[in-house]
């Protein structure tokens, strides 16, 4: 009888979301899942047909590490100390292959010491190991506790991890590496660093089906509806930068007659904040269904998440570029390039100009056909790599029922 399939996914909602399809592939096809995650997550992963485990129960990150910062700086600390125990429980749920989100430094640890091979579902866009270290370090306000650089020094020199970084990066596949985008967004360097690698897209499950073709045509109707957010990471990090961006956003669409639906993530905001951002035709929500909003918006002032971008994406929705940090910027240079985004600011982390976001709104309406030509192209690549799906995860359940020696299993 065939093992368990293994999943391990951290704390970031948006990571473990990508991964859920995956999830519903291999139960699809019989196998017994189990979902190692935070019990925030712990819905979702059974209403995918998986079985939920507390990677988190009794071990809490900041058990090891409290103080470092970016957050993700506390999974190395967390995979050094709990090793041993994690290692445990994955043996008992008999696995032939683990399933990591990249954060999930602990995974592929794992998997060597089981002798388990084990495929990497990549976090962002084009985000090889040291890519990602040095947008870190163009990132956020930085704290590293002596917890952490000891959890580097010991992943380097004694489970050979040369690329282990105190960002939270630990190391790439060598099996498979899985890309949560279709291939026409990589560049070919990009995707050489990443090899061997497969496409699976972002698009959440379920909603492959709608929106798309019947959407009316850009500004078609005289009334323009943009929806603005930022995501949710954004506001752990860069809140007060974010809430400066969304005042203009909110001035200059309230006075141009722009129908406005700004969502805040989740993120708390002091009511008197709040208040300042609600104008005349501006609604300012605390979280909200993002794919459904965006199927009635004509423009998404969005920071470039991967997630918000091929769904904007699916659904034909131009896009206006304000990214923050991590893979962001280079997700929004790459969706301009392709004729589906423009940009707000020049540089990054430059304040948001009012004659901007006038001159961004002026582009989208002269260019209005080119830019749905595009859409429609990029909407296409979504639903093709949503078709590949299957061959996908025949893909990865491929290096798993063998009898070869693991070395075997590498590809050549």
């Amino acid at each position: 009888m065939a093992g368990s399939i293994v999943v391990v996914s951290m704390r970031e909602r948006g990571h473990l979301n990508r991964m859920l399809p995956l999830v519903e592939g291999f139960v699809a096809r019989g196998r017994v899942v189990h979902v190692l995650t935070d019990s925030l997550f712990r819905a979702e992963v059974e209403g995918c047909g998986a079985q939920f485990v507390d990677l988190f129960a009794g071990r809490p990150p900041e058990s090891v590490d409290a103080t470092s910062f970016p957050v993700v700086s506390r999974y190395m600390a967390f995979s050094v100390a709990f090793l041993d125990d994690i290692a445990r429980e994955v043996e008992a749920l008999e696995p032939e292959l683990i399933v990591y989100d990249t954060f999930a430094i602990v995974a592929p640890l794992v998997g060597r010491r089981l002798g388990v091979p084990y495929v990497n579902v990549c976090a962002g866009h084009a985000m090889p190991p040291a890519r990602a270290d040095a947008a870190w370090r163009a990132g956020p306000v930085i704290r590293t506790s002596a917890a952490c650089w000891s959890a580097v020094a010991t992943l380097r020199e004694e489970h050979g991890v040369p690329t282990a970084s105190r960002f939270a990066y630990g190391e790439l596949s060598p099996y498979l590496n899985v890309c949560c985008e279709p291939p026409e967004y990589l560049h070919p360097a990009d995707r050489a660093a990443l090899e061997p690698l497969v496409f699976f897209g972002s698009v959440a499950p379920g909603q492959s089906g709608g929106g798309g073709e019947t959407r009316p045509p850009i500004f078609g109707d005289g009334v323009r509806r943009a929806y603005v957010s930022f995501g949710t990471i954004i506001w752990r990090y860069f809140a007060a930068e974010a809430l400066a961006a969304l005042d203009v956003l909110s001035e200059v669409f309230s006075a141009e007659g722009v129908e406005t639906v700004i969502s805040l993530g989740g993120h708390a905001v002091d009511p008197e904040v709040r208040r300042r951002l609600i104008r005349p035709g501006i609604r300012v929500e605390h979280y909200v269904d993002q794919w459904a909003v965006l199927g009635e918006a004509d423009l998404f002032v969005t920071h470039h998440g991967l997630n918000s971008t091929h769904e904007a994406a699916f659904l034909e929705v131009p896009m206006v570029s304000y990214p923050f940090f991590h893979d962001q910027p280079v997700l929004a240079r790459r969706c301009q390039e392709l004729g589906l985004a423009v940009p707000l600011a020049d540089t990054l982390g430059a304040p948001v100009e009012a004659a901007r976001i006038t001159e961004a709104l002026a582009v989208l309406e002269r260019d209005r056909e080119p830019i749905a030509a595009r859409l429609a192209v990029a909407s296409s690549w979504e639903r093709g790599v949503i078709a590949s799906r299957g061959d996908v995860v025949e893909q990865m359940l491929a290096l798993a029922p063998s009898r070869e020696p693991l070395q075997a299993r590498l590809p050549a």
